[in-house]
């Protein structure tokens, strides 16, 4: 399966059904216990996550969410690329990063064209001012012409005329090659600011729930210790550090550090107005926010409440005071499931009373089904149930006891020194497979190599989830980049230069994090009583 996952020489969620004929084949598993595997409890989660992104992306909230802030920050260079990083990586958060890109890039590419064309107007403005204003130009025409006639020598050019107009054209091209540079680092700070963001929330991309799935299937004493508040509390700080230390980088590779030319300072200038109105003229035709809009918005912002509340960690959540006293009944997956089902209840529009005796007709509802079959990646579910199954067959069949104590002798080693190569394989690998695939692959190993070193589970598996998300090198590392790829502006080199510092980035980011507040927050310093519970073959 792991060959078949990295050479993809069939459909990953076809690989990922090989289990279903193989374990009973082979006598490691029973049909029925394979096959329920499928679907667990963070399936749920990911199709509830889904259906609200789903709903987010059908009313365009996400890009009246995303020109609102990008308005707020306005047009100059530095805050552009800043404001354009900060709302990727928020609206990759809660829907696919590959949507964010879709939908940002070209907003990205309509700002710059502006910023472009307005430049080039006013060079020629320039040029055509003092062309007339300049008597002395004039003159110099004029006694050239003369001595050309008097001397009669043909082929003789006319230098100042030439001079002035190589000078424009000079310029004109330095413009150019300007916004070209601009557009790459433009490009490449949505698609990766995208992939960045994913990694804040639990649902935001798919090895974050084969993480938390695995612990449960490897682990089931844990306790539900990766929920989405335990998650977003140590993830999204180092979200944050990441995009602050990409933005830097990215500035300082397509921007230089000319900071005061690159923020701006005073009034605007014409091409400053010409490309925010470019925006402002997106904005508003998006119209007044309709009702569908706010139904979705209101039911978004109650889903994620409901989920940092079910169990906060520091004080009993409502899920513990109302069902889960004896037993953990409620999860986010029960949570994401009812929210998302209002979506299918609740009416796009407010209904209209007619007179008396007329037909009433009911306004449709927020989503159909034929919109979420459309639009819901079902080959994602069979993926994450196939690496469920594997694990599940890993412990059944001892293997990975046995990798485990293959392991062993990793003990002398320092368990950050082994966090920090871990990652660095993982980030390597990652960009040659899916992270879907990469994350499946290594997470049950890991899991194994830390019960029989003694070290935290989540000391290694989270850091390597997160460096799974870390594909920034290639154009067919993740989706986001083969978009960005795909406007026709950056090289493969391009992409190279800026994401290997972007690669170290957060794998150092993320290794800070997992040795300063998720040390504190897990307890990484002590080896967990349920990692000792491990399920019996």
């Amino acid at each position: 399966m792991a060959l078949y996952w990295c050479t993809e020489c069939m459909p990953l969620a076809v690989t990922a059904l090989l289990p279903v004929v193989l374990f009973p084949m082979m006598g490691i598993m029973t049909a029925g216990e394979v096959s329920i595997e499928y679907l667990k409890d963070s399936n749920m989660l990911f199709i509830g996550g889904l259906l609200v992104a789903i709903a987010v992306e059908q009313w365009n909230l996400h890009k009246r969410i995303a020109l609102r802030v990008l308005l707020l920050v306005g047009v100059r260079p530095s805050l552009l690329m800043m404001g354009f990083m900060i709302v990727s990586a928020f609206l990759s958060m809660w829907i696919s990063n590959t949507a964010t890109t879709a939908m940002m890039l070209p907003i990205a590419q309509a700002v710059l064209q502006q910023l472009k064309a307005t430049e080039m107007q006013a060079s020629d403005r320039d040029f055509e001012a003092r062309g007339a204003d300049n008597e002395t130009f004039e003159l110099e025409l004029t006694e050239t012409k003369e001595d050309i006639t008097s001397m009669k020598q043909p082929d003789v050019p006319a230098e100042p005329e030439d001079r002035v107009y190589s000078l424009q054209e000079s310029k004109l091209r330095a413009i150019e090659a300007k916004y070209s540079h601009l557009t790459k680092g433009m490009s490449l700070s949505v698609c990766y600011s995208a992939s960045i963001g994913g990694t804040a929330t639990l649902t935001g991309t798919t090895p974050n729930l084969i993480l938390k799935g695995q612990i449960e299937e490897l682990f089931p004493e844990s306790g539900n210790v990766i929920n989405f508040a335990s998650w977003f509390g140590f993830a999204f700080p180092n979200m944050v550090l990441m995009l602050v230390f990409s933005w830097a980088w990215l500035q300082f590779l397509f921007l230089g550090f000319n900071l005061k030319k690159s923020f701006g300072c005073g009034e605007k200038t014409d091409r400053d107005k010409e490309a925010y109105a470019v925006m402002k003229e997106e904005y508003s035709k998006l119209g007044r926010m309709r009702f569908a809009e706010t139904a979705v918005l209101i039911i978004f912002i109650l889903l994620v409440v409901l989920w940092f509340t079910r169990e906060p960690g520091f004080i009993d959540g409502w899920a513990t005071v109302l069902f889960n006293q004896k037993k953990a009944f409620v999860s986010d997956g029960t949570v994401a499931i009812l929210v998302s089902m209002l979506f299918f209840v609740i009416p796009s529009r407010l209904p209209k009373f007619g007179s008396y005796g007329k037909k009433v007709r009911a306004p449709a509802a927020l989503l159909n089904w034929q919109v979420v079959h459309e639009r819901m990646p079902w080959n994602i579910i069979l993926l994450l149930g196939g690496g469920f199954a594997l694990a599940e067959a890993s412990e059944k069949s001892g293997l990975s006891k046995w990798l485990g104590e293959s392991l062993a002798p990793l003990e002398s080693i320092p368990p950050y020194a082994i966090s920090l190569l871990l990652s660095m394989l993982v980030a390597t690998f990652t960009e040659c497979s899916s992270n879907t695939a990469t994350t499946t692959l290594f997470l049950p190993i890991l899991a194994s190599m830390s019960t029989a070193i003694r070290i935290h589970p989540l000391y290694v598996m989270l850091p390597c989830t997160i460096a799974a998300s870390l594909a920034f090198m290639l154009p067919v590392a993740t989706p986001p980049n083969a978009i960005a790829f795909s406007f026709g502006v950056l090289r493969v080199i391009d992409m190279v230069k800026a994401g290997f510092m972007l690669n170290l980035i957060g794998i150092l980011t993320v290794n800070l994090g997992i040795n300063t507040w998720g040390y504190t927050m897990f307890r990484m310093g002590t080896f967990p009583e349920w990692a000792n519970t491990t399920k019996a073959p």
